[in-house]
């Protein structure tokens, strides 16, 4: 069984990606500026993340989950983490850190969750 990894997409605030490092140091959180994420197409982030493989974190409730659908049809992906922009900070920081304490790599192979659902 294989932890998760994380992947923040550029619409993610980088607070997210911070403060999950900083409550769990052994999380591995790459930011989208590391990833050189900023301008590409949703396509080509799902395909990064894929690669790396990593979970994509996003915001972005609009085009992702098509995108994703779209995707999954070709190729496999680690998986998708999307977070309301409602979320308070420290709410979507328990998400990710609860994501990372209770599942692993595997269940998440072609599949995407929304919180909240």
């Amino acid at each position: 069984m294989t932890s998760v990894r994380f992947q923040a997409d550029a619409d993610l605030k980088q607070a997210i990606v911070t403060g999950a490092i900083r409550r769990q140091a052994n999380l591995d959180f790459q930011s989208a500026y590391a990833a050189g994420l900023e301008g590409k197409k949703d396509s080509e982030v799902l395909a990064i993340a894929a690669q790396n493989s990593r979970v994509l974190v996003t915001h972005d409730r609009k085009t992702m989950p098509a995108e994703f659908g779209q995707f999954i049809m070709s190729q496999t992906s680690c998986g998708v983490l999307v977070l309301s922009q409602n979320l308070s900070i420290s709410e979507a920081l328990e998400a990710v850190i609860l994501v990372w304490e209770v599942s692993t790599a595997e269940e998440w192979v072609n599949q995407i969750m929304s919180i909240p659902f």
